[in-house]
C-alpha cells in the first residue's frame, strides 16, 4: 500500500493503518467486523438485561421481605394488648427497633386502624398519620407496594393486627427504602461490567480466529475479487474450451472442467478416482503419474490429438504439490500443422546450406557440399556435375546452344549401391527432351515428376536408364548452376524407393533456391581457385627448382601453399667463396599473388647482397634498407598517380617480412645466424639430441631502424640444420610453442636422411587445412676434409711469391690436378704478390679442394683490388685481368681483420686461353695490378 504521493507509509503508526485498511478491505477482514459488532450488541443487551432483571429481582426480594417482616411483627403474641395499652409507643418501639435490626429492614411502622404510628425508625414520625391507601389491610388483606412519598421512596408491606375475636385492631407497615433497593443492584454493577467485557473479549478472539482462518483460504481476496474468481472459476468449469485436471499428491483426480471431461471422456463421478482408473491413453496416464513438467506434447485421446501441458502445483499448508494438466484439441490443425512444418524444414534446410556450402572455397568439395547438405532431408540422391573449366578454375566460355557433356563432380545417396554414373565420369546430354538438357536449355529447373513417362531421359541411355528404374529412382529434378548469368553446371536432385512421394512443383521452386545459392558458392570457390592457382604458378616459378650443387650441406626442401591462399614463403641454398653455404628461409605477410611476387624480389634481393658475400646482419641491414626505399617509392608513386584519394589501385608495400640468414663454413665448422624476426631454427646434434638455439630478436624487414645481430655457432660434424617458416608450427588450433614440442620429438633420433626427415615431420605437424604457407629446409652439414686444405703463412718479402708458388705446385701434384698447375701458380703469384706490395700483414694462403679448386689469399688491408684495362704505356695494372682470365670466379670478401681475394679454377683442367708466348712466372711478380 502506499501514501499519498505514490509513496510508502513510513511511521509505524501509519503502516498500522496501511494494514487494517487493507484487512478491512478483504472478506475476512469484514467478517471480523461484523461478527465483533454482533458480539457487542449481544453482551451489551445481556448486560442491560442483567441490570434490570437484578433490579426487579432486588425489588422482589424487597416486597418478600417487608411482607414477611410485616406479617411477622402483626403476629407477634402481645401485639394487639400492647396497642390497647396506655402508651403503645413505650411498649412497641424497642420491640419494634429490635425487630428492624433482626430482619434488616429500614422502618417497622406500627399503627392504629386511622393510620397513627405508633411506632418508626424515624422518631419524628411516631404519632403521624401514614399516608398511602391502607384500606386493603384494614379489610383484613396483607399487600406490598412502592411507595413513592414522603418521607421517602419505599418498598412498603402492610399488614393487619387481628385480636382474638379476628376483628383488625391496628396495621402494621414495613419497608425497604428504593435507594437502599438500587444500592443493592449498583453493587453487582463490576461484575456484570467483568462478565461483559469477558465475554466481549472471548467472542472477538473466537471472531478473530475465524477471520484468520476465513482470510488464510480467501488469502486476503475482497468481496469483489471473491465473486470475480468465483466468475473465473465458473468460465474455467464450463466455459473455457481448453481442458483443465487438477490432480491432487496422491494422483487421485481433483477437479476437471467440462472440455476436460469432453475431450478425455470422463465418467461423471471421475472425482477423487485415481488416474490409473479414469480410462486415458497409457502415454497420458504415464505423464501424469510420473509428475514431470511437460510442453505441448502431443498425446492421443480416441480419435483426438491433444496438445498437453502439465506443470506441478505450489505447496500448501505442509500439503505435497499435486498437478495441474491443461489439455488442446489439435486434431483440426494437424494438417496445416504438417504444412507448417515442412516449410519450417525447407526453411532450415535453406540456413544450413548458406552454413555448410562454400567452407573450403574448393569447388569439388562445394559441388560435395552441395549434395550432402540435400541428402536425405530433400533427396534420396543428388548428383553435381561441372565444366571442366569451372574445375579448373577458368571462366566458362559462353555457349550458343546446349552444353552437351559435364563432368561429374560430386553425389551423395542415402545408400552406396547406386546405379547412377560414379563421380569422375563424362555426363552426356544428348536428347535435347532429356530433363537435364531442358533445364540447361530453359534455364531454370525441370521436374520430371515420373521417370517412368519421361521418354527424353530414358531415350538418353536405354541400358542406363531400366537399371535405374529397376533400382527405384522414380523422381528427377534437374537445375542448372548459375552464377552472374553464366552456367557453371547442374545438379539433379533424385528421390527413389526410400522416399515414395514424387516431387511437386514446389519442390522443384526450392531446388532452383538451393541451387541457386550453391551456385554463387561454386563460383566464388571458382575465382578462389584461379587466384590461388595463379599465385601457386608464380610461387613455384620464384623458388628455386633445382638446388645448386655444393659440399657444405646435404639439403632436403618442401614447400606447401596454403589451402586459403598462397602467402610469400621462400628458402634458398646459396653457394658462397670458400666452399660455404647461405641457408636462408623467410616469409611474406599477406596471401595472393602480391606476397608470391613480393616473395620474388625479397629473393632476388638477398641473391644480389649474397654476391657481396656479407655477413648475415650487415646483409639483413641492407635488405631492410632496400625495403624501406621501395616501400617509399611506392608510397609516392601511389599518391601521384591515386588522383582520386581512394587508395584504390595503389601499389602495396613489403612491410611485414621476415627472413633468417645463415652461413656455414665446411673448414671450420662455423655457422653464423642473424634474424629479422623469423623464428630461429632447430639444431639436431649427432646424437639425435634437438634444441633450439636463441637469437637476438630482430625487428621484421620493412620496420626498420634497428640493426641486427648475429650469432655463431660451432657445429659439430653430422649436425643438421632445420630451417622453417611459423606456418609448420602454429596454427588457430595450435600454439608456437606446443608446435616446437612438436616438431623437436619429430626430430629427435638418428638414421634418417634429409629426405626422409622432411617427410617425417609433415605427416606429424601438417595440420588437416593449413592456413598458411609452410617452407622447410633441412641441411645435414659436412666438413670438408683435412687433406683437402692446404694454409700457409706468407712473409712479408718478394721472395716468399716463389716458395708459396713451389708449395702450391707439391700439393696440387699431391691432389692429382697437375693438369692446372701452372694457372694455379700463376693465379698464386699474381694474389700472393698483390698481398706483400699493397696489403699488411699477416699474408696467409689457403687451397681448398673441393668441387673446384679455390684459391684465397688473405691480409689485414681492407683495400680492395679492382679489374681494369692497362694503358699500352702503364707498367702494371695488367695482373689481375689475367686472374680474372685464367679463374671461372674470383671476387673480395671481407673480414674482421682484412679481406680475402678468392679465385676458383676447374678441376679438369679445361681449355686454356691461347697466349702469344709462354710467361715467365717469375717475372709476373714484377706485374702491378
Amino acid at each position: 500500500m502506499t501514501g499519498r504521493n505514490g509513496r510508502q507509509p513510513t511511521g509505524w503508526g501509519q503502516r498500522l493503518l496501511a494494514r487494517l485498511s487493507r484487512w478491512g478491505h478483504s472478506v475476512a477482514g469484514q467478517v471480523f467486523a461484523l461478527q465483533a459488532v454482533i458480539v457487542l450488541l449481544l453482551i451489551s443487551a445481556a448486560a442491560v438485561a442483567l441490570v434490570v432483571q437484578s433490579r426487579y429481582d432486588s425489588e422482589r426480594d424487597a416486597r418478600n421481605r417487608a411482607l414477611a417482616a410485616a406479617e411477622a411483627f402483626a403476629h407477634a403474641p402481645g401485639l394487639p394488648a400492647a396497642l390497647k395499652a396506655a402508651n403503645p409507643t413505650a411498649v412497641l418501639q424497642p420491640l419494634a427497633d429490635g425487630a428492624r435490626l433482626a430482619t434488616g429492614i429500614d422502618f417497622i411502622a406500627v399503627m392504629n386502624t386511622d393510620g397513627v404510628r405508633f411506632t418508626d425508625s424515624r422518631p419524628e414520625l411516631i404519632g403521624k398519620r401514614a399516608t398511602g391507601d391502607l384500606s386493603r389491610a384494614l379489610a383484613g388483606r396483607s399487600f406490598t407496594e412502592t411507595y413513592v412519598g414522603e418521607p421517602s421512596d419505599a418498598v412498603r408491606a402492610v399488614a393487619p393486627v387481628r385480636d382474638a375475636s379476628g376483628a383488625v385492631v391496628g396495621l402494621v407497615g414495613t419497608g425497604i427504602e428504593v435507594a437502599n433497593v438500587s444500592d443493592a443492584v449498583e453493587d453487582q454493577i463490576p461484575l456484570l461490567v467483568g462478565a461483559a467485557a469477558g465475554a466481549l473479549l472471548l467472542g472477538t478472539g473466537g471472531a478473530f480466529l475465524v477471520s484468520r482462518r476465513l482470510r488464510r483460504q480467501t488469502r486476503g481476496l475482497g468481496a469483489a475479487e471473491m465473486s470475480r474468481m468465483n466468475e473465473h472459476h465458473e468460465a474455467v468449469l464450463h466455459a473455457v474450451r481448453e481442458g483443465v485436471l487438477i490432480i491432487g499428491a496422491d494422483r487421485r483426480l481433483v477437479l476437471a472442467n467440462d472440455e476436460a471431461r469432453r475431450l478425455l471422456d470422463l465418467p461423471p463421478d471421475a472425482e477423487q478416482k485415481h488416474v490409473a482408473d479414469l480410462g486415458l491413453d497409457a502415454r497420458t496416464t504415464e505423464l501424469i503419474v510420473s509428475g514431470r513438467v511437460a510442453t505441448d506434447e502431443v498425446h492421443l485421446a480416441g480419435d483426438r490429438l491433444l496438445a498437453v501441458n502439465v506443470r506441478p502445483t505450489k505447496p500448501y499448508a505442509g500439503r505435497p504439490s499435486g498437478t495441474v494438466m491443461t489439455l488442446r484439441d489439435s486434431t483440426e490443425l494437424a494438417a496445416l500443422s504438417g504444412r507448417a512444418e515442412v516449410a519450417r524444414e525447407r526453411l532450415q534446410l535453406l540456413y544450413d546450406a548458406g552454413v555448410r556450402i562454400g567452407t573450403t572455397l574448393d569447388v569439388v568439395r562445394t559441388a560435395e557440399e552441395l549434395s550432402e547438405v540435400a541428402v536425405p532431408r530433400f533427396a534420396d540422391f543428388v548428383t553435381v556435375e561441372l565444366l571442366e573449366p569451372v574445375l579448373r578454375g577458368d571462366e566458362p566460355a559462353a555457349a550458343s546452344g546446349v552444353y552437351t557433356e559435364m563432368r561429374r563432380a560430386a553425389m551423395s545417396g542415402v545408400r552406396t549401391d547406386t546405379p547412377l554414373q560414379p563421380v569422375g565420369d563424362i555426363i552426356r546430354f544428348v536428347v535435347p527432351t532429356a530433363p537435364m538438357a531442358a533445364a540447361l536449355d530453359a534455364g531454370h529447373a525441370v521436374l520430371a515428376a515420373d521417370l517412368h513417362a519421361a521418354m527424353g531421359w530414358r531415350a538418353q541411355d536405354a541400358d542406363g536408364t531400366r537399371v535405374a528404374l529397376d533400382y527405384g529412382l522414380h523422381s528427377l529434378i534437374s537445375v542448372p548452376l548459375q552464377a552472374r548469368g553464366v552456367v557453371l553446371g547442374m545438379a539433379n536432385f533424385w528421390r527413389a524407393a526410400d522416399t515414395p512421394e514424387a516431387f511437386d512443383e514446389e519442390d522443384r521452386t526450392f531446388a532452383m533456391e538451393l541451387a541457386a545459392r550453391a551456385a554463387v558458392s561454386i563460383d566464388n570457390a571458382r575465382r578462389f581457385t584461379r587466384e590461388h592457382a595463379t599465385a601457386v604458378t608464380l610461387q613455384r616459378s620464384l623458388l628455386p627448382r633445382v638446388l645448386p650443387d655444393q659440399t657444405a650441406v646435404d639439403v632436403a626442401f618442401r614447400y606447401l601453399p596454403a589451402q586459403a591462399g598462397v602467402s610469400g614463403d621462400w628458402f634458398d641454398v646459396i653457394p658462397l667463396p670458400g666452399a660455404r653455404v647461405a641457408l636462408v628461409v623467410g616469409d611474406v605477410v599477406g596471401h595472393g599473388v602480391h606476397a608470391a611476387a613480393t616473395m620474388g624480389r625479397l629473393r632476388t634481393a638477398v641473391h644480389n647482397f649474397s654476391t657481396l658475400d656479407l655477413p648475415p646482419d650487415e646483409l639483413l641491414g641492407h635488405l631492410d634498407e632496400l625495403i624501406n626505399r621501395i616501400d617509399q617509392d611506392e608510397a609516392s608513386g601511389g599518391d601521384d598517380a591515386g588522383g582520386g584519394g581512394d587508395g584504390v589501385g595503389e601499389p602495396a608495400g613489403i612491410t611485414g617480412a621476415t627472413c633468417l640468414y645463415a652461413i656455414y663454413d665446411p673448414v671450420s665448422g662455423r655457422c653464423v645466424i642473424a634474424s629479422a624476426g623469423h623464428p630461429g631454427p632447430a639444431l639436431v646434434r649427432s646424437a639425435g639430441h634437438v634444441e633450439f638455439p636463441v637469437l637476438p630478436a630482430g625487428l621484421p624487414l620493412g620496420v626498420g631502424g634497428m640493426p641486427f645481430e648475429s650469432v655463431e655457432l660451432q657445429l659439430p660434424e653430422g649436425s643438421r640444420l632445420v630451417l622453417f617458416t611459423d606456418g609448420l608450427v602454429e596454427d588457430r588450433h595450435r600454439d608456437f610453442d606446443s608446435g616446437l614440442r612438436l616438431l623437436a620429438e619429430t626430430l629427435s633420433g638418428t638414421g634418417r636422411s634429409p629426405e626422409q626427415a622432411c617427410a617425417d615431420v609433415l605427416t606429424t605437424m601438417l595440420f588437416p587445412t593449413p592456413t598458411d604457407d609452410i617452407a622447410l629446409l633441412i641441411a645435414d652439414t659436412r666438413r670438408l676434409e683435412p687433406a683437402k686444405i692446404a694454409e700457409w703463412e706468407v712473409p712479408g718479402e718478394p721472395s716468399a711469391v716463389s716458395r708459396v708458388r713451389n708449395a702450391g705446385s707439391a700439393q696440387l701434384s699431391a691432389w692429382g690436378l697437375d693438369d692446372i698447375a701452372f694457372t694455379t701458380e700463376l693465379i698464386l703469384s699474381e694474389l700472393v704478390t698483390n698481398a706483400i706490395r699493397y696489403g699488411s700483414a699477416p699474408v696467409r694462403v689457403r687451397l681448398l679442394c673441393d668441387r673446384s679448386l679455390i684459391c684465397e689469399v688473405s691480409d689485414g688491408s681492407s683495400t680492395s683490388p679492382h679489374l681494369r684495362y692497362a694503358a699500352t704505356t702503364d707498367e702494371g695494372g695488367r695482373g689481375l685481368f689475367l686472374v680474372a682470365q685464367y679463374a671461372d670466379r674470383w671476387g673480395t670478401r671481407y673480414t674482421d681483420r682484412g679481406k680475402v681475394i678468392w679465385a676458383e679454377l676447374p678441376l679438369t683442367g679445361g681449355a686454356e686461353p691461347s697466349a702469344p708466348a709462354p710467361l715467365d712466372l717469375d717475372s709476373l711478380e714484377d706485374l702491378a695490378w
